[in-house]
């Protein structure tokens, strides 16, 4: 069973998925998670506290589903999992991941939000910096950072354009390059 914090934070990530940031109040919050008024403002008592909530949680909850992907034993796998990643985050996690789209953009103009997708980049990072180190990347720093821009690119097309083309060319070439 999840807790009412986890609850408001599925709430929030759903209205913000589903209606953009207009709709991310801590009422709306509270009535959408089905908890007693002020549960969300107890938890996050700042709008800053609520957004930066919201994109840790995101970042956790991408973390958890990547960490198989971040264990390959060849190329070939680990292109196999950032697509099966990819595939999973922009179709059955759709909503999530367009919430955390929104949370890009809002941090263009809040500082506090920014510094909070930039922990949460750096998390990512750092747990793929490894994996590429282990299929020979000679700097698994930069080859990281080309991924990932890479697939950030790629996601903002799925979710914006509903692009549905095969990534898997796309991310290959990266690969390839970022381990050549």
């Amino acid at each position: 069973m999840s807790s009412l914090r986890d609850r408001a934070l599925d709430a929030a990530i759903e209205l913000l998925g589903t209606q953009g940031l207009k709709a991310l109040t801590h009422r709306r919050i509270d009535q959408t998670a089905e908890l007693p008024p002020g549960s969300t403002s107890n938890y996050f008592r700042t709008r800053d506290a609520l957004l930066t909530g919201v994109a840790d949680a995101i970042v956790e909850r991408e973390m958890a589903e990547a960490r198989a992907s971040l264990a390959p034993s060849s190329a070939d796998e680990f292109l196999d999992g950032l697509v099966a990643l990819f595939d999973h985050i922009t179709r059955s996690q759709r909503t999530v991941t367009t919430a955390r789209l929104v949370l890009f953009m809002e941090a263009s103009h809040d500082p506090v939000l920014r510094e909070a997708l930039i922990r949460g980049r750096a998390q990512i990072a750092t747990a793929l910096e490894p994996a590429l180190q282990g299929l020979g990347a000679r700097d698994p720093r930069t080859a990281a950072g080309a991924v990932m821009a890479c697939s950030e690119g790629l996601i903002l097309h799925r979710i914006a354009r509903h692009d549905d083309t095969d990534v898997r060319p796309i991310l290959e070439l990266v690969v390839r390059a970022a381990l050549a």
